[in-house]
């Protein structure tokens, strides 16, 4: 039997520059999921988080300070949206719709923004219609959809796995 070694931790690599890759959160209700989704973001390398609405992040779900991972902060979806368009990042919306993707068998570009909806309501018809794609997460029993912070760690690993250097 071969004998293999294991290093615990291994030292963190750095990619080489920044993804290209912001995510855009729609209020959230739960300040647990939004922690939750910073963490991952971070630990992405994503370049920009941007929330709308009110929100607040719990520094110990999270695990990264606002220097080390700033997020901005907008009032509503709708005008960061067309200005990220304006910026030439495609627009792909995570949401369960009559014409939506399946993520594992959608291609991202680049340049993306993925832009992930509340809890309850997702994303609305004004925010979907601005959006350039909409992908959907394919679920296999009940309740017919995943929590949203579950969510945006599949599609923002199917993003990193796509692009894996950045």
């Amino acid at each position: 039997m071969t004998e293999f070694v294991h290093q615990r931790h291994k030292p963190p690599t750095s990619l080489e520059r920044a993804r290209d890759l912001v995510l855009v959160c729609a209020p959230l209700r739960s300040n647990v999921n939004l922690s939750r989704i910073v963490r991952t973001a971070s630990c992405c390398g994503v370049a920009r988080l941007v929330t709308c609405g009110p929100s607040k992040i719990d520094a110990k779900i999270a695990r990264v300070s606002p220097e080390e991972f700033p997020i901005e902060k907008h009032r509503s979806l709708a005008p960061v949206l067309k200005s990220l368009r304006s910026e030439g990042y495609q627009l792909v919306g995570l949401e369960q719709t009559t014409n939506s993707c399946n993520l594992h068998e959608f291609s991202f570009v680049r340049k993306t923004a993925i832009v992930v909806g509340n809890e309850r309501l997702g994303l609305t018809e004004d925010a979907l219609a601005l959006l350039d794609y909409v992908v959907e997460i394919p679920v296999y029993g009940l309740p017919f959809s995943y929590n949203v912070a579950t969510a945006t760690t599949m599609a923002l690993y199917e993003y990193c796995r796509q692009f894996p250097s950045g």
